[in-house]
């Protein structure tokens, strides 16, 4: 069996528009101190939870309420033996009207269960997409840096 590239769908009563906006807006569901650009092809920018996780990301395709991928140029976990998983993993966001409304099927290629970082990367990725995604593009309020317990390991990190 091969492994399986871990992705997360969700379906919203909005436009593709809409759920392409808040994609691009990655500070609104993601982090709100992300540096550099997180809206056009060839831009790059930096996620970071000091002392968890930090990675440098470019924009390597923007289509208008279709697609977005990001590409992991570098990658540093604290809390995994090979501190440079996701490097070279591509992020895609796939926008696609429905007759519900919209549906953003989020993937990671290589973001795999044989990943040291798996068990815990895939829950995380669940919260950011399915609840605070979801809730920028339903409500125009996400929870950037609000998944359960990433204060805790922030505030360990500083100690």
């Amino acid at each position: 069996m091969t492994d399986q590239n871990f992705t997360v769908s969700i379906t919203v009563d909005r436009t593709p528009a809409e759920v392409f906006a808040a994609v691009l807006d990655a500070r609104g569901w993601w982090g709100r101190d992300i540096v550099g650009g997180t809206e056009r092809a060839g831009d790059r920018f930096v996620y970071e939870v000091p002392g968890v996780h930090r990675s440098d990301i470019e924009l390597t395709e923007v289509v208008p309420n279709s697609r977005v991928v990001w590409l992991i140029k570098d990658n540093w976990f604290s809390f995994v033996e090979d501190k440079t998983e996701w490097v070279g993993n591509e992020i895609r966001f796939d926008i696609t009207e429905t007759d519900g409304g919209t549906e953003l099927r989020f993937t990671q290629i290589g973001l795999v269960p044989s990943y040291e970082c798996y068990d815990k990367c895939s829950p995380a990725w669940t919260f950011y997409i399915a609840e605070s995604l979801r809730d920028l593009v339903t409500t125009g309020k996400g929870q950037p840096n609000e998944l359960p317990g990433q204060k805790e390991a922030i505030e360990a990190a500083k100690a």
